[in-house]
């Protein structure tokens, strides 16, 4: 590494945003907080209790008071805080059945009061893509639909109230991750959509989200060869500062997506990635990971690449300008002394509620047999999953059932099991996992009586049966399953 002034090493330190282990802080993160860190993203294996992570919160401004403390917080199935008492809520999907601007404003409200009562300034939520490629593997119902109008109206109501909370939203993941059929956490997705219909449908939310005031926008690591068949979006100056900056005319900060996603890591690595993305246009870079080594190699690489003239200097001063700006607003929150209380949680059961559709359930359905099939959590967004049959069996104690997470499922064993009682089969997206279609099928053949329950995007078959639609898997949408059951 070649040496710089000592200005152009905090810049560099400015646009990194790290994730650690456990619930105090690593040496390695105190020696670059001391020299500039831009911020921390927090995960579920940060957070053992409220009370410690506001402690761990406060110990992190006190090393410096502009470090911005972020979390992915987007309810539903999404919520690194569960421990730390985050309000239970529904994702944007239902939000977007229920369809109540000041539903959807109450339920931001009180995941953001939450946040700012736990020291966090930076909430990367709300999820403005528009899912509208059935097979989309990692957007569903972290949209608000299917429509762009109704996801703008949506996008802009979390945007304002979070605004008003006085923690920092972040739209993602810019131009729109909806389309695609690959999960950028797994491999390189691409978009091939034209640009007008890219500018008609997905580009719809975040103009909206801009318009709103929204402070900062993420990226997507998609490529869309109708705007840059050269790099993906994170990666390529003509979406990051032709495209966000100067024609939707945003000026806060442009976050990266995770670099260490193997989308960029399988691709130009994340060293090369973190020069390309900020050469493009980006602030602040995300490294999740907690691997001190990766946090100083992507580090180096933009003092490296300033030393030899890879890199405008005057690039690097400017995203460290527009880190300090957000954070001069946000980076110590509001303590609102109001935290999680039942008045909040109750937002998030009633509009959970609101989602739910129901149909042909002949009245109450007492003491099932519940089949409960939905996809391993993805580590990266998810701290735990809800569990159907636990929640059915806390209100009725008689209920029984199974869970599971891949195939193949005894079958045999699960209709025996069921024989005089009322079956249910939970499915989470089983067009997108054959061992759950194929289940479900052959439970259906055995007990054609059985009601059917879905806890993703609904697909052909769930929608035309009797059953329930969820519309997510918080705690909350299962919750007001078992309250429809009733």
């Amino acid at each position: 590494m070649t040496t710089l002034p000592g200005d152009l090493v905090e810049a560099a330190n400015r646009c990194l945003v790290l994730g650690f282990d456990g619930t105090t802080l690593p040496g390695q993160l105190k020696q670059l907080a001391d020299t500039g860190l831009g911020g921390v993203i927090l995960h579920t294996r940060n957070v053992a209790g409220r009370a410690q992570l506001r402690e761990l919160t406060d110990e992190l401004r006190s090393l410096r008071p502009g470090l911005l403390v972020t979390v992915d917080q987007e309810g539903g199935g999404i919520s690194h805080l569960a421990r730390a008492g985050a309000p239970e809520t529904p994702g944007a999907w239902a939000l977007g059945v229920a369809d109540d601007i000041a539903l959807t404003s109450a339920v931001a409200d009180s995941l953001a009061r939450h946040l700012a009562d736990c020291g966090v300034a930076v909430s990367f939520a709300p999820v403005a893509d528009v899912h509208r490629v059935p097979v989309n593997p990692i957007v569903r119902t972290r949209a608000f639909g299917a429509d762009p109008g109704h996801a703008a109206r949506h996008v802009t109501a979390w945007v304002e109230a979070t605004l008003a909370a006085g923690v920092a939203p972040c739209v993602k993941h810019f131009p729109g991750h909806g389309s695609t059929a690959v999960d950028s956490h797994l491999g390189m997705a691409v978009d091939a959509r034209d640009e007008q219909v890219l500018r008609e449908i997905d580009l719809l939310p975040f103009r909206a989200a801009v318009a709103a005031g929204v402070p900062l926008v993420m990226t997507a690591h998609v490529v869309y060869p109708a705007l840059d068949a050269a790099a993906p979006a994170t990666l390529s100056r003509r979406v990051v500062t032709d495209l966000l900056r100067g024609e939707l005319g945003f000026q806060g900060v442009v976050v990266t997506d995770a670099l260490e996603m193997k989308a960029i890591a399988d691709g130009v690595g994340e060293a090369a990635g973190a020069v390309a993305a900020i050469a493009a246009g980006a602030d602040q870079l995300i490294i999740a990971r907690p691997d001190p080594e990766l946090w100083l190699r992507c580090r180096d690489a933009l003092l490296d690449a300033m030393a030899c003239g890879m890199l405008d200097p005057a690039r690097v001063v400017d995203a460290a300008r527009r880190v300090d700006a957000l954070a001069e607003r946000f980076a110590r929150p509001p303590s609102t002394d109001r935290g999680a209380g039942p008045a909040l949680g109750d937002v998030g059961l009633l509009a959970a509620r609101r989602a739910i559709l129901w149909k042909g359930l002949p009245g109450p359905i007492l003491d099932p047999f519940v089949v409960d099939l939905h996809r391993r959590p993805k580590p990266a967004l998810e701290w735990a999953r809800s569990d159907l049959v636990t929640l059915v069996r806390e209100v009725m104690p008689g209920a029984d059932g199974v869970t599971a997470v891949e195939g193949p499922v005894d079958v045999a064993g699960i209709l025996r099991r069921a024989q005089g009682r009322p079956l249910l089969i939970a499915t989470e997206d089983a067009e997108l996992h054959p061992w759950q279609a194929a289940t479900r099928t052959a439970l259906l053949t055995g007990r054609p009586d059985a009601l059917l329950v879905a806890t993703g995007v609904p697909d052909a078959e769930t929608e035309a049966a009797d059953g329930l639609c969820a519309y997510g898997r918080g705690r909350a949408n299962l919750r007001a399953v078992v309250e429809a059951l009733l």
